[in-house]
Formats: C-alpha cells, sequence, structure tokens
C-alpha cells in the first residue's frame, strides 16, 4: 500500500501543475494567439477580395484592348480597301492621260502605299505587345500551376510574417 499512495501524490500534484498551465496559458496566450490568427485570415480575405477585383478589371480593360484592336483593323482595312479603290480609280484615269498625269498618280499611289505600311508596322508593334503580356501572364500561371509551387509560396510568405 505504501507504494500506491506515493503514485496517487504524484499523479495528483501533476494534475494540479497541468491546470495551472492551462489556467495561465487560457489567461495571458491564448487570445493573442486567436487575435492575430483571426487579424490574419481577416487580411487573407481581404488580398483575396482585391485579387478578385484586380482581375475583374484586367479582363475588363482586356476585353477594352480587344474591341479597340478589332475597330483598328476594321479601320485599316477599309482604309487599304478604300486605297487600293483610289489606286485603281487612278491608275484607269491616267491610261487616258498624258505621261506626266501618269508619273503624278503613281507618286500618290507610292506616297498612300507607304503610309500603310507604316501604320501596318505600328499595328505589328501593338499586336507583339499585347503578344508579350500574354506570354508573361501564362508564366506567372504556370509558375503557380500546381498545388505544390503554391504551397511552397505560401509556406515562404508565412515564415517571413513568422519572422517578422
Amino acid at each position: 500500500m505504501s507504494l500506491i499512495t506515493p503514485d496517487i501524490g504524484l499523479l495528483f500534484w501533476m494534475f494540479v501543475s497541468f491546470g495551472i498551465v492551462l489556467f495561465i496559458l487560457k489567461k495571458f496566450a491564448w487570445k493573442p494567439i486567436l487575435d492575430s490568427v483571426k487579424e490574419r485570415e481577416d487580411s487573407i480575405e481581404e488580398a483575396l477580395a482585391q485579387a478578385g477585383k484586380a482581375k475583374e478589371e484586367l479582363e475588363k480593360l482586356q476585353a477594352n484592348n480587344e474591341d479597340l484592336l478589332k475597330q483598328a483593323r476594321e479601320e485599316r482595312d477599309l482604309l487599304i480597301k478604300e486605297a487600293r479603290e483610289a489606286k485603281d480609280n487612278m491608275i484607269s484615269e491616267a491610261k487616258g492621260q498624258a505621261k506626266d498625269e501618269a508619273d503624278k498618280i503613281l507618286v500618290s499611289a507610292r506616297e498612300t502605299i507607304e503610309s500603310e505600311k507604316i501604320a501596318a508596322v505600328a499595328e505589328l508593334k501593338s499586336q507583339v505587345a499585347v503578344l508579350s503580356i500574354e506570354i508573361a501572364e501564362k508564366i506567372l500561371r504556370d509558375e503557380l500551376s500546381t498545388e505544390d509551387k503554391q504551397k511552397k509560396l505560401v509556406n515562404n510568405l508565412l515564415e517571413d510574417v513568422n519572422l517578422n
């Protein structure tokens, strides 16, 4: 019986010590920990909401850019069509006129073609810029495509936050 009594006493004091530690943790540590977790959760939700808004704005801008490109292409095609019609009319009129007038018409047509060429080069540059943006977007999507890559990014961010 003497062996059982010291073990029960030790067990009793272990429970009392555990209760005191539990009370101290509840009193001083849990509330700040839960508050910081809640604050972090709120900031993540806010960041996600902002990211969603930014994505919507980006989609609207892309849609607007597509519309502008479509309009520019239609106008370019119309201008090219009009320029070709004008060139054909000038050539047919030039057949009935003297050689000097035919030279003047050809010079005018060449200037029109050169300006259309400059416009086409500018359009090509614009399209290259749009393609570059799309490529960069695809690269970013690829970098965050798998769950492992996303978890790695989140863990790195959490380590940075814990260190701060």
